[in-house]
């Protein structure tokens, strides 16, 4: 027997004219869970069921006889374990060296009975729905009615959403514009050059700077960082920037700013320990007459200065976040600048959680380039670092160049 018909996917067997097996395909013997030696020279009734014993010997020998062909004939094999398998049956007469044989194909059909008890199931359930149909218009017209109700008012509750997506985004939109025209315009004079870059994750951000020129050669430079992304943090943000904005042109030294926005949030969230947010922050003074600055590091990540010989120094965290603890107790930093220097402060956002110091190396291979080129070439870099991690965050930095 060839392979191809040896594994076919139904049963092959090889009758004598005498009923007995010649020859199956290894798919009928894995079907009867028989091995070649049990079945070969044995009659076909040892793999039949009793009533399909007498249907063999009463319907099928005779027709395939005398039509030298049959088809769909339904009998039931019996496996080894005594499983009964319904298949169905198509088989040729042929001459074999003078003596008549019997070529049986046996397909498997337990699938087709399942579907037929279904389908029996299925009828008789249809029977007794066709039953209760005529109670069952009633109530289906007045669900029906309900649903017409229902749909109708779904319909009206989505047009209302969409009218209140569309005016949400307009005032998320107008709310962006007033939040980048909070942000303080680039300072360029003979003692110092600022700049800096902003860009929000979403519609709103929780990041916010502002320098402020306080009098003839005081400037004050702040810099936070809202725990969180979109609204929430953007509208505490959005209240911070007013008090700072007056404490820091009135010329309150950094350690009372700190203070009053410290006051400011806990004010906030007296109420609700649930919605408190905390928030990081830097607040520098800096002096161009006496070459010193004093600062106030709230739990931001450091503020990068780099000396006019190249030396750097990280400006750490003096204080916890604002916000976080009652009570806190602010400290103020001084740094002196004889022969001018660079400062970077950012927010988490620019930074690479796998390579935190590339901003260093950043400022340090480029000491004399501009701060519109040092700008882009932070950009650039920030821009491959998002691609390779695949974050997304606020964006916020501020560059100083002390003269």
């Amino acid at each position: 027997m060839d392979k191809q018909l040896n594994d076919a996917p139904c049963g092959f067997l090889t009758l004598s004219e005498e009923g007995l097996m010649i020859a199956v395909n290894r798919t009928l013997l894995k079907t009867l869970n028989e091995e070649p030696e049990q079945i070969i020279g044995k009659h076909m009734n040892t793999i039949l069921t009793v009533p399909s014993q007498l249907f063999y010997q009463l319907y099928f020998v005779p027709l395939l006889k005398l039509e030298h062909h049959t088809e769909e004939i339904y009998l039931s094999l019996k496996a080894r374990n005594g499983e009964e398998i319904p298949v169905l049956v198509n088989a040729i007469a042929r001459a074999d060296s003078g003596a008549s044989v019997f070529d049986c194909v046996l397909i498997p059909m337990r699938k087709r009975n399942e579907y037929e008890n279904e389908l029996l199931m299925a009828r008789n359930a249809a029977q007794e729905a066709l039953l209760a149909k005529q109670k069952a218009n009633a109530e289906l017209e007045v669900a029906l009615g309900t649903l017409k109700a229902k749909q109708e008012e779904l319909l009206e509750i989505n047009k209302q959403n969409q009218q209140f997506k569309l005016s949400t985004k307009r005032e998320l939109e107008l709310a962006r514009k007033i939040q980048e025209n909070s942000l303080t315009e680039p300072i360029v004079n003979d003692q110092i050059q600022i700049d800096a870059y902003y860009k929000a994750s979403s519609e709103l951000s929780g990041d916010l700077y502002g320098f402020y020129q306080i009098d003839k050669h005081r400037y004050g430079i702040i810099i936070l960082d809202v725990m969180g992304h979109g609204i929430s943090s953007a509208l505490i943000t959005m209240s911070l920037h007013p008090l700072f904005q007056r404490q820091i042109t009135q010329g309150l030294s950094p350690v009372n700013v700190m203070k009053e926005l410290d006051r400011h949030l806990h004010s906030l969230f007296q109420n609700d320990e649930e919605a408190r947010h905390y928030c990081t922050a830097i607040y520098l003074e800096i002096d161009t007459a006496r070459k010193r600055m004093d600062y106030v590091n709230a739990g931001h990540p450091p503020v990068l200065w780099q000396g006019a010989d190249g030396t750097q120094h990280p400006l750490h965290a003096t204080a916890p976040p604002i916000g976080m603890f009652e009570d806190t107790v602010f400290q103020s930093n001084s740094l002196s600048y004889p022969e001018g220097g660079r400062l970077l402060l950012y927010t988490d956002g620019v930074m690479d959680p796998t390579a935190s110091c590339y901003l260093f190396d950043l400022l340090k291979d480029d000491p004399d380039l501009p701060i519109a080129g040092l700008k882009e070439k932070i950009l650039t870099s920030l821009q491959h670092h998002k691609e390779t991690q695949h974050k997304s965050d606020d964006e916020c930095f501020i560059l100083v160049d002390l003269k």
